[in-house]
């Protein structure tokens, strides 16, 4: 935990875009009734994109935005990489480390654990982008990413799932999901498969590479109107890339497809793009304190949602538990089941904000 004097020196427009994100991670992660929710709000179920999908990927590129950013005055600041590289191993530890102990509340079953999920993820795509970025320039790192996305497609659509002989990309029964099911400890998500499995974890490394080449163009010697400009058209580019792509590899969250990497990750730069243009060039700040105080203890922020759902979600007053209670209000108050389970979401978002504020107010940073 750090006492911080201001972000002044910071990117307001990424600090922006990882709180709104988080925001809407939580908003997602926890609706009011899990039977009752708008699509977009829900992931597909299988190809498809949904608001909700944009999501982890985002979260992703901001991760490899901040790294590029973060580590390219580190890289300066040590003579020696060595130090970097254990604080680098640390921090990953730290955040799988917590990823675990959501995976085990409320009960702490250890013969139920999941060894997957989304901080899990977070840690182990920061610690290869945060490796890479040290030792590799900016083609080298677009060169791997893109032989990585290839040969994730070559895999999954030219050898044949075993056991069935043929190639299959159906949940359960493609190559991701036979080497989860011979390779990966613990519980799986979907019972016979984990949308954070092992071979999808490559493609989602992508996710963060194409931030720190993001964090290099910010980084370059070009004015600021143009590393807007660069962001928004290499986005556009890279989502209608995916796009095409993905008539032929369906864009699908669960696998990580390589056209999911491509047309998230341009959304990202765009949105990034975008937000560079009207915080940081154009210093129009209007709306964007939520984001700036959700952003600064983001992955804390994550964690406490986690931590505040056993209250809502677990513990019943009265026969009930408090997220159905204020659900049951509003249905009987005249509203849909729908938009009632997301104004609950919204609510709990809220409530998150409260000690996010109080943090940032006080200028504490939690750096896990």
């Amino acid at each position: 935990m750090n006492n911080q004097t201001g972000t002044s020196s910071r990117l307001l427009s990424l600090d922006t875009l990882r709180g709104f994100t988080i925001a809407a991670m939580i908003m997602v992660n926890f609706p009011g009734s899990e039977s009752h929710k708008f699509p977009t709000l829900s992931h597909t179920k299988w190809n498809g994109l949904t608001f909700t999908d944009l999501i982890a990927p985002v979260f992703l590129f901001i991760v490899g935005v901040s790294i590029a950013l973060a580590y390219s005055k580190k890289r300066l600041e040590h003579g020696s990489k060595t130090e970097l590289y254990k604080k680098i191993i640390f921090r990953s530890v730290k955040i799988f480390a917590v990823g675990m102990f959501l995976n085990m509340l409320p009960n702490f079953d250890l013969s139920d654990l999941r060894y997957t999920g989304t901080l899990h993820r977070i840690a182990i795509v920061f610690l290869v982008c945060a490796i890479l970025f040290l030792n590799t320039n900016a083609k080298q790192q677009a060169i791997l990413g893109a032989l990585i996305l290839i040969g994730y497609w070559l895999a999954m659509t030219f050898i044949p799932t075993p056991g069935f002989g043929r190639v299959m990309l159906e949940p359960g029964k493609n190559l991701a999901a036979w080497v989860d099911q011979q390779y990966l400890p613990g519980k799986m998500w979907q019972g016979n498969w984990d949308p954070e499995g092992i071979l999808s974890t490559f493609p989602s490394i992508v996710s963060g590479i194409s931030g720190l080449l993001a964090g290099r163009l910010l980084l370059g010697n070009i004015i600021s109107n143009e590393k807007s400009n660069y962001l928004m058209s290499a986005g556009l580019l890279s989502a209608a890339a995916g796009y095409f792509w993905g008539l032929i590899f369906p864009v699908n969250e669960n696998l990580w497809t390589s056209s999911f990497v491509l047309v998230t990750s341009g959304f990202a730069s765009m949105l990034l793009g975008a937000l560079y243009f009207r915080i940081d060039i154009k210093n129009k700040k209007a709306a964007i304190a939520p984001g700036l105080i959700f952003g600064a203890n983001a992955i804390a922020a994550y964690v406490l949602a986690d931590i505040l759902a056993l209250l809502f979600y677990q513990f019943p007053f009265g026969g009930q538990t408090l997220n159905a209670i204020l659900v049951n209000t509003l249905t009987g108050a005249g509203f849909g089941a729908n938009f009632a389970s997301m104004l609950y979401a919204i609510f709990f978002v809220c409530i998150n904000f409260i000690p996010a504020y109080l943090l940032y107010r006080k200028r504490i940073f939690i750096k896990l």
